[in-house]
């Protein structure tokens, strides 16, 4: 339980984060070294991939699940990006000139990148363009409230250090671009934690550094006649269609330098657009994404193996948004000779709120106090707890409760091949559903990918995702060392066993490989339990797991959202803590007991 702002000792800082960004804004608040919730906006405003500059909603979010107010907060740390223009510091005649504006009648709402501001300034001291003082006062912070500003690939880079226990790592982020830079490394070895490149001393550079392969990736998702920053894992799920015929001349404008950093013959963003739009002019989508996946990981995994190879690193932590590409993170794992990879499971910027944090701690108290405060991370459930709302919610509207166990209801409704959605407490946090909004569905049957596609109105191409047991996971899929840590939060994919494919079609994309999420009791009770009692049933040791949303909204956060799902017919069922709910007048599912009970007659031994 979390203990009342008002009665924490004073050596506790409390901590505000948070991402300000033109997509995937977010933030997160920190009681010195234990975070304690972390919310990305697009939850909270239903758009996809929200970003309006200071996420107010998910601030305001983060510290209600906290206890705190705003004038509770301590200290807050922001990466530079999208902040009201009134909040920058200006040369005079343009001071004069925005104090003229803000006396005017009609308000102006534009935003400004700090990023920016501080390249034309040409200085890394962000506090001398931004008023801290301001926004504390206009904001309802206190005056002595801390503020600081953290680099865009360091906030990446520590939080995929910091869930971790590792003595020695190579710390590789790319994203679009943050902080002047597409790419950052580190390298921790011998008590020390190194930056490479992509820290501040390449902020106020000048030079061609708009070398994004995932630009590169998001333009040729446009390509494809999907959106930017938000389908570029159709087409992660579409390469396996199609051949890489333009794979080559794609990486042709990419290379290594000296140092194993990834550079570009382009002047800017423009130039990558018209190079990636005159390549794949004329070519099938299929043709289109299996090319630039190709040339995604063949750069990639140039520049990766050039860096362990200088760094001498047996780990490999990830984190941007190139990494959200799960085939990319599975070639990595298994060509690289590495122990272990961990992907920061928020890993676009909508993960930049905890690792901003994680800056803040890192600077105040130094590496050797910061390295000791790791742990391994058992879950991102850090959301708000609907708990003790979800059953009230649905009852008051009129839901079917059914009796019996949820666990064991649930198992019963999935073998009678219903497709139902778990809410169960906390929200998660980043992109992917990890049992606590998760739709869920039998495996046995691939026609259930295309019904669930159509009910959620998805792409009929994209694979569904497995759930397993800790216990089973080693048996399905090829799971190692190397990448078990990953599968425990669905960022990387792996070979199916041969023996399984067959038996579990509808979470087997077409080329025999899964997203397989490892399922401990610890984190998730009831998820566990469902997938035991269908196991017993069936001797099926997965079950479909998929994100508990419609094509173009975010993953379901408040009961109100879950119980609209369940009226429009997305999903048939819904399974909280405490029962299993049919839609307010919905049909009698006479038969599931009969059929479940028959099931488990014929069923094969686990």
């Amino acid at each position: 339980m979390l203990v009342p702002a008002d009665r924490k000792g004073p050596h506790h800082v409390r901590i505000l984060a948070f991402h300000p960004g033109c997509h995937d804004a977010s933030a997160a608040v920190f009681e010195d070294y234990r975070l304690l919730a972390a919310v990305e906006e697009e939850r909270l405003t239903r758009r996809k991939g929200s970003g309006d500059g200071v996420p107010w909603l998910a601030i305001d979010e983060v510290l209600r699940i906290a206890g705190w107010t705003r004038n509770d907060v301590d200290a807050i740390v922001s990466t530079r990006s999208f902040f009201h223009w009134h909040y920058f510091r200006y040369p005079l005649l343009r001071e004069l000139d925005y104090a003229f504006r803000r006396a005017g009648s009609a308000p102006d709402t534009r935003l400004r990148d700090l990023m920016v501001h501080c390249q034309l300034r040409g200085t890394t001291d962000t506090l001398s363009v931004f008023r801290a003082d301001s926004f504390l006062a206009e904001n309802g912070f206190r005056a002595n409230c801390r503020f600081e500003f953290a680099n865009h690939h360091e906030s990446h880079a520590l939080a995929a250090l910091f869930f971790t226990d590792w003595d020695d790592a190579l710390l590789y982020t790319a994203d679009g671009v943050g902080d002047n830079v597409s790419y950052s490394t580190r390298t921790l070895k011998d008590g020390k934690l190194t930056c490479d490149y992509g820290d501040d001393r390449w902020l106020v550079q000048r030079g061609p550094k708009r070398a994004s392969i995932a630009w590169a990736y998001g333009f040729a998702t446009e390509a494809c006649g999907f959106k930017m920053f938000r389908h570029e894992g159709k087409l992660t799920g579409l390469a396996a269609h199609g051949e890489p015929k333009l794979a080559a001349e794609m990486a042709t404008h990419f290379r290594i330098d000296a140092d194993g950093v990834i550079v570009g013959d382009f002047a800017d963003e423009t130039a990558i657009k018209n190079t990636i739009d005159a390549i794949c002019r004329g070519q099938t989508r299929e043709t289109i994404a299996a090319s630039i996946q190709k040339a995604t990981e063949d750069v990639t995994l140039a520049s990766v193996q050039r860096q362990l190879e200088r760094t001498k690193t047996r780990h490999l932590g990830l984190a941007g948004g190139l990494f959200a590409n799960v085939r990319l993170n599975r070639l990595l794992a298994e060509s690289c000779p590495i122990d272990e990879i961990f992907i920061f499971p928020a890993m676009g910027d909508g993960g930049l709120a905890v690792g901003a944090g994680l800056c803040f701690l890192l600077q105040r108290d130094g590496l050797s106090t910061w390295l000791g405060k790791r742990h391994r991370l058992d879950n991102v459930y850090l959301g708000t707890d609907y708990n003790t709302r979800i059953d009230e919610h649905l009852a008051a509207a009129g839901a079917r409760r059914l009796p019996g166990t949820p666990a064991r209801v649930t198992a019963d409704l999935l073998l009678a091949s219903k497709a139902g959605a778990a809410y169960v407490g906390r929200m998660e946090y980043g992109p992917r559903a990890l049992g606590a909004r998760s739709i869920l569905a039998s495996p046995s049957d691939a026609a259930i990918n295309d019904q669930l596609n159509h009910r959620l109105a998805r792409s009929e191409f994209m694979p569904f995702a497995p759930y397993v047991l800790e216990e089973d996971a080693d048996k399905v899929f090829e799971i190692t060392p190397v990448n078990r840590y990953a599968a425990r939060f669905m960022t990387i994919t792996c070979a199916a066993r041969p023996e399984w494919r067959s038996r579990i079609p509808a979470v087997i994309h077409v080329d025999g490989t899964a997203r397989p999420q490892i399922v401990r009791d610890q984190e998730n009770p009831l998820y566990a339990e469902i997938l035991r009692n269908f196991k017993a049933a069936t001797g099926l040791p997965v079950l479909v797991n998929t994100s508990f949303n419609v094509h173009e909204e975010p993953i379901v956060n408040r009961p109100e959202e879950c119980l609209k799902a369940l009226n429009d017919g997305r999903v048939d069922f819904i399974v909280t803590e405490q029962a299993v709910y049919l839609a307010p007048g919905a049909a009698a599912v006479a038969d599931t007991r009969t059929t479940a009970d028959t099931r488990r007659e014929t069923a094969p031994a686990g």
